[in-house]
C-alpha cells in the first residue's frame, strides 16, 4: 500500500512520511503546493492520499517563514485537486506528530 502526503508548507508532510516509513510504510512526500500541475500527488500512484493543512498561526509557531496569508492561499489553491481527492483530510494546528500518525493508522485499519 502507498500512501502519498501533500499539504501547505509546514503543515507536516516531511515528518509524517518520516514517521510512516520508520513503521515500514510505502509512503512519498509530494510537493504538490509548488506545482501547477494540479494533479501532480496522482504521479505516485497513491492507494491513500492523505493531504495536511495549517494555518498561519501554527506554521508561525512551527517554522519562521517569510511569507503570509497570499501565499498560503496560493498553496491552497494548487492543492484543490488534492483535497477534492483526499481520502483522508487532517488539520494539523492543534495535533502533535504521534496524533497525526495516529490519525492515518486509524485510517488504514478501515479501509
Amino acid at each position: 500500500m502507498r500512501i502519498v502526503v501533500a499539504g501547505v508548507c509546514v503543515s507536516g508532510k516531511t515528518t509524517l512520511v518520516k514517521s510512516l516509513r520508520e513503521l515500514g510504510i510505502d509512503a512519498h512526500n509530494v510537493a504538490q503546493e509548488h506545482s501547477v500541475v494540479k494533479n501532480l500527488w496522482n504521479h505516485k500512484n497513491p492507494d491513500i492520499l492523505v493531504v495536511l493543512d495549517a494555518h498561519m498561526p501554527a506554521i508561525r509557531q512551527r517554522r519562521i517563514v517569510p511569507w503570509g496569508e497570499e501565499r498560503l492561499a496560493v498553496q491552497r489553491g494548487r492543492l484543490c485537486d488534492a483535497y477534492e481527492h483526499a481520502d483522508l483530510y487532517i488539520q494539523t494546528d492543534e495535533l502533535s506528530k504521534d496524533d497525526i500518525v495516529q490519525s492515518v493508522l486509524e485510517h488504514i485499519g478501515r479501509i
